[in-house]
């Protein structure tokens, strides 16, 4: 009989430990073989059936809920984002090494899971990878489908891991807290940012915002902000429009916060295509910012 869920990632996360610092008091964390993650002044936080641990320390809510989590999951291995899948990868194998990677809102692991696939199917090199997020639906989904890898609840202002820790921080659609992404990464690493472009998803805005000014979108502000906070600042833009199985489409309005605010009369069956528009952002962090 194998290992359960719980043991299994517990013994992964062992072997990951020097990563971990106590979101309390910032101590060294150690992973027991009782499942718990604790720290050298007794805080601890137990390893989950699922196979995940959470590390909040104050109560929170989250809007996102199991169903949106399982539409999302569902829509990303589809394939709607392989474009970017595969261009966050391919930035990834410049390194040319093993690396750790962090994914900040990781919802229920679906992006890092495809991508940290791919990267070991086309190269030699393995990916550690780590997902946070603070909607602990979404963690516990990521503790069920996806092994070998550190599942967290967690909030980034108190995150449970130490500085210098990972080579990439990934953050797709979410948002980003530049100063924790600074102290977290190791000297050469980089944050790989993801953000809509204009056409976003634009057959569902035009469908939801029709004629007001949420029909269009910009994300300059957002790009300026990154800008501001990384050297080396690289931006690529991946755009496509494809056809999509209309058994999707209610998936895709119910993971997106446009679906939220749907027109009673807004008809799904008018949607047979949708564009992908999304900005990469890859920045690096100078020593003149880093300490700011």
């Amino acid at each position: 009989m194998g290992l359960s869920k719980k043991v299994a990632s517990a013994n992964f996360m062992r072997e990951q430990q020097t990563i971990f610092a106590c979101p309390v008091c910032h101590e060294q964390m150690t992973v027991t073989e009782q499942c718990v993650v604790t720290c050298e002044n007794r805080h601890t936080f137990d390893v989950a059936k699922q196979g995940y641990v959470n590390f909040m320390t104050h109560p929170a809510t989250s809007m996102y809920g199991k169903e949106l989590f399982e539409a999302r999951k569902q829509i990303i291995e589809s394939g709607l984002y392989l474009p970017m899948h595969e261009a966050v990868m391919d930035s990834l194998k410049t390194f040319g090494q093993d690396l750790t990677v962090l994914d900040t809102g990781c919802g229920e692991g679906s992006h890092l899971a495809m991508i940290k696939n791919q990267f070991e199917e086309t190269t030699d090199n393995k990916i550690v990878g780590a997902g946070i997020d603070i909607a602990k639906e979404g963690i516990i989904a990521a503790g069920r489908n996806y092994e070998d890898m550190i599942w967290c609840v967690g909030d980034l202002a108190k995150s449970p891991f130490q500085e210098s820790s990972f080579d990439v921080i990934l953050n797709i659609l979410s948002p980003a807290n530049y100063t924790e992404f600074r102290r977290l990464l190791k000297p050469e690493g980089v944050v790989v940012k993801i953000v809509p472009q204009s056409g976003y998803l634009r057959q569902l805005r035009k469908l939801f915002f029709a004629d007001s000014d949420k029909e269009s979108y910009s994300n300059d502000r957002t790009v300026e902000r990154f800008k501001e906070n990384f050297s080396e600042v690289s931006v690529e833009r991946i755009t496509q429009t494809v056809e999509i199985d209309p058994t999707l489409v209610p998936m895709l309005m119910h993971m997106t916060p446009m679906g939220w605010h749907q027109k009673a009369d807004a008809d799904q069956n008018n949607v047979t295509e949708i564009t992908i528009d999304l900005d990469i952002l890859i920045g690096k962090v100078s020593l003149k910012k880093a300490f700011k």
